[in-house]
């Protein structure tokens, strides 16, 4: 496989798979232009200064010929999935369009991403139309190469997200028989390597490639590995009958966020047995030498944000710097896992650096500038559930930096002068931060910004935040007022005493 540059263009660029694709392609050394219908959607990238930017809607054959000149490589990753009755029409009226825009503009290949489904059952709707997608492309006169994948496993990923809210919000679940198929799972990781890979593949190939993780599992051992991995009990499974496809997609609408109209076509594709039947695949891009990613992995990488200091606001806001399995800003807002914010912000009438060290001070014997009763009550029943309770107190009265213990909290980030993140270490159902910002308005007064996250681990960490969120306005809002008012306190005689 050459390293030569291939000038690539990416439809599709604000999805899930093009949005992690187009950096894969720029890091490989290939120019890329990038096809939007709407380009104010791009320009929010982190790659769009180094990216031509194509303004096309894929159903105007002018716009989408014009997008196509001097391009080598096409990546097709366009779909109407969950947009409604026509849509396998629609796609495949697309999809003529496309081929033909890019035979008249020369191109030397087009790269797709389709389905893994048997040859020998009758397909759903949406399995169908990738299949007859991929089919229109490579009977095109462009050599096409088709990837053909199963569950692609990242967070974001819709299939993903799916496993991910059902095994993370039913620890009893009544399930459907299509819980019994066997899936080959593959990592966003892989299957980016082969997209790119596709890209230097022999000018002459015509053919579609199987691409699977070297896992072959049921959705019911998806769901019990996924459990494994994030610390969760062995989910308890009651295999009914009567639960169609149909039924089962305004179940998983019900108990999960991800929308109805799109989890019918997902639950309908995998009841059906997705496995790799080759793996000619490797001919072209061999295998790592580690070897694919198995599905226990990819589901780590998959969280590797919430395990790690990486926070957003929400999943959808993370930046598109970090890993390919990592969420996007383009991302639908119930990607990601669940998130609860408490976030508030004050003006405090005192300079910045008065505020600084009153938020750099907290803790140990400062006090938390909230309720001691309460916070010695919390550290209480930390140590009696085998935690570090708050009596670890503080390294430093006045400093603070990454790693310190502090009560029943770990530095996690310490940026002086302007933001501290403080990670729970505290005995929780999920994963708690404690994020507090010293900055500026636009009329240059000092504002205090604080923000309490928290990521549930299975229905006791939902319970558990639900049942201490209606004291967040005693607690989290006490403690930004009185840290304010020591703040002011201190501006006004840098030698009062501060304790709260």
């Amino acid at each position: 496989m050459t390293t030569e540059s291939r000038r690539c263009l990416v439809t599709g660029a604000t999805g899930y798979v093009g949005g992690r694709l187009v950096p894969e392609l720029l890091a490989a050394g290939h120019q890329v232009r990038v096809m939007a219908r709407d380009p104010s959607r791009v320009r929010g990238q982190d790659w769009s200064d180094d990216v031509e930017v194509a303004e096309a809607d894929a159903t105007d054959p002018a716009a989408v010929a014009k997008a196509l000149q001097d391009i080598d490589v096409a990546y097709y990753l366009l779909h109407s999935i969950g947009s409604g009755a026509g849509f396998a029409d629609t796609e495949a009226g697309i999809a003529h369009t496309f081929a033909a825009a890019a035979d008249e503009a020369g191109v030397r290949r087009l790269v797709y991403l389709g389905g893994l489904s048997p040859e020998n059952e009758q397909l759903s709707t949406h399995m169908a139309s990738r299949r007859r997608v991929g089919q229109i492309l490579l009977e095109s006169p462009v050599p096409t190469v088709v990837l053909r994948a199963a569950v692609v496993v990242g967070s974001g990923s819709a299939s993903f997200e799916m496993l991910r809210y059902l095994t993370e919000r039913l620890p009893v679940m009544v399930t459907p028989k299509w819980v019994d198929s066997r899936l080959q799972p593959i990592a966003i990781r892989d299957v980016l390597r082969y997209l790119v890979g596709a890209a230097t593949m022999p000018t002459e190939l015509n053919r579609a490639f199987d691409v699977g993780g070297p896992d072959v599992l049921t959705y019911k051992e998806m769901m019990q590995r996924y459990a494994a991995v994030v610390g969760l009990r062995k989910r308890r499974m009651l295999r009914v009958p009567v639960l169609t496809p149909r039924l089962s997609s305004h179940w998983v609408g019900l108990v999960t966020p991800v929308p109805s109209a799109l989890a019918k076509p997902l639950v309908e594709s995998v009841k059906h047995t997705s496995v790799i039947g080759e793996h000619d695949i490797a001919e072209h891009v061999p295998d790592p030498p580690e070897g694919l990613i198995g599905f226990d992995r990819s589901v780590e990488l998959a969280l590797t944000r919430i395990q790690t200091m990486q926070v957003p606001t929400r999943w959808s806001s993370a930046s598109t710097a970090g890993a390919p399995s990592d969420p996007l800003p383009s991302d639908p807002d119930w990607a990601g896992g669940d998130l609860y914010v408490d976030e508030r912000t004050r003006e405090v009438s005192a300079p910045p650096e008065a505020l600084w060290r009153i938020v750099e001070e907290i803790g140990g014997e400062n006090g938390w500038y909230s309720f001691p009763l309460a916070w010695r009550v919390r550290g209480l029943l930390d140590r009696l559930s085998g935690g570090p309770g708050l009596r670890r107190g503080r390294r430093d009265p006045r400093d603070l930096v990454v790693g310190d213990a502090l009560d029943f909290w770990r530095v996690e980030e310490a940026d002086d002068g302007r933001f501290l993140r403080l990670r729970a270490e505290m005995r929780l159902p999920g994963l708690a931060w404690l994020e507090l910002e010293v900055g500026s308005d636009e009329g240059g007064s000092t504002t205090f910004h604080q923000r309490a996250l928290f990521h549930p681990r299975g229905i006791l960490g939902h319970a558990y935040w639900w049942s201490v969120y209606p004291f967040h306005g005693v607690v989290f809002g006490s403690m930004q007022r009185n840290v304010a008012e020591a703040a002011e306190r201190l501006a006004a005689d840098p030698q009062a005493d501060l304790r709260p």
